[in-house]
């Protein structure tokens, strides 16, 4: 899901004991599960907005190269491929992508096992990467590596949490303490803020266009909002 000098192998071998797991909206990875719904709200408006596409569309990104790193088993990915596009995902743990290839069916994703080196050379009209730069060990180099994938009118989002006395409250304090994420997948040392995020961004020569917040509450689950402090969305282009 990075670069070779980003990957932390402790991290790839945490998700990777996870692999047998991740399509069960009830087992370790259910926070994932719940978080989609509005990733793909959030990702579908900023393919409209970009592209000028029809909303009414189901396969805006028809005719398009998209990139998922860090795509864990599929979830975005999928739904990527059904929009239309040619979708490379990419993941350093090699179980997850046993399971995603194997989860495709009739989807002709390109899984690959390794960083942004398994790209290298290749360029993509959209480039995703959600809840993965924190798990790096280099963000700038990560961020570079990004950048590097983005085709020309390209389109980078990405989403990570911020890094809040909130976002330790819910995400390692609760959701680990209680064990409905596996404890030890978040150190919150390495969570970014939209400002050190951004300021990455533009070191790699993009230019953002879009922040926007992903909150909870009990009555709603995970939606979008304006507040950026337990997580949020960061959209950019090249600058």
């Amino acid at each position: 899901m990075m670069d070779a000098s980003t990957v932390d192998a402790r991290e790839a071998a945490h998700f990777g004991a996870m692999a047998a797991e991740w399509w069960d909206p009830t087992g370790s990875s259910a926070m994932l599960h719940r978080l989609n719904p509005p990733r793909l709200t959030y990702l579908r408006a900023r393919i409209d907005a970009h592209w000028g596409g029809d909303a009414a569309s189901f396969t805006p990104l028809a005719g398009k190269r998209a990139l998922d790193m860090g795509c864990g088993a599929g979830l975005l990915a999928e739904p990527l491929a059904r929009m239309g596009a040619a979708v490379t995902g990419v993941d350093a743990s090699a179980e997850v992508i046993a399971v995603a290839r194997a989860h495709a069916g009739s989807l002709a994703i390109d899984y690959r096992v390794g960083g942004v080196e398994a790209v290298a050379g290749e360029r993509f009209d959209l480039v995703t990467s959600l809840e993965v730069i924190e798990h790096v060990v280099d963000p700038g180099v990560f961020v570079h590596g990004l950048a590097a994938a983005l085709a020309p009118g390209g389109l980078l989002v990405l989403s990570t949490p911020n890094r809040t006395p909130l976002s330790r409250l819910a995400m390692i304090t609760l959701a680990e303490g209680t064990g409905r994420i596996p404890r030890g997948t978040h150190d919150h040392a390495k969570f970014l803020t939209p400002d050190e995020l951004t300021r990455l961004l533009d070191g790699a020569g993009l230019r953002v266009t879009d922040v926007q917040g992903l909150a909870f509450s009990p009555g709603r689950g995970f939606h979008l909002s304006d507040s950026t402090a337990l997580d949020y969305f960061v959209t950019a282009v090249g600058s």
